[in-house]
């Protein structure tokens, strides 16, 4: 992934309004990023841990969503419909608002997603989650990396379409 601004990934959110885009949370370490290593960019708002944001580039452009995670119930181990990592107690329901009008009707699309959003990282073995947390696939790390580009852009397609 190449690396974005901050006002890009502000300019990319498609399910919040311009007013709550500008005022949302963006990392401030985004120099420090690991770009070289990431499908997608995913953080949570330290002064909102309910919140999180997702930012890719899809179709030659930035593409950001903005997302809620419930409060969590018990740990339990569970897998990341994203990357396929499991994780006890380290995989939360994200929700996204749908964009446009549905999403003013309060209409939204959930998926499960590690609670740190790195999954990018743990797909190629940069971050890990235990024992257990990654099956043992005949698939290639290209593979695996098109599988997590190509679930997250499904999800953002539920969120858009």
């Amino acid at each position: 992934m190449k690396p974005m601004t901050e006002q890009e990934i502000r300019d990319a959110f498609v399910n919040c309004t311009k007013g709550q885009a500008k005022r949302l949370a963006v990392p401030r370490d985004l120099a420090e990023q690991p770009w070289e290593d990431l499908d997608f960019l995913g953080w949570r708002d330290p002064q909102a841990p309910d919140r999180a944001y997702l930012a890719i580039e899809l179709d030659g452009r930035p593409t950001a969503i903005a997302l809620r995670s419930p409060a969590q119930r018990g740990m339990r181990r569970s897998m990341c419909a994203i990357c396929l990592t499991a994780h006890t107690g380290g995989v939360s329901l994200m929700v996204a608002p749908r964009a446009g009008k549905a999403g003013q009707q309060g209409n939204s699309v959930g998926t499960y997603l590690c609670n740190d959003l790195a999954c990018s990282l743990y797909v190629r073995g940069k971050r890990d989650a235990g024992a257990g947390a990654r099956l043992q696939e005949s698939l290639t790390l290209e593979e695996k990396i098109q599988r997590t580009v190509a679930n997250v852009a499904a999800f953002i397609g539920k969120v858009t379409g």
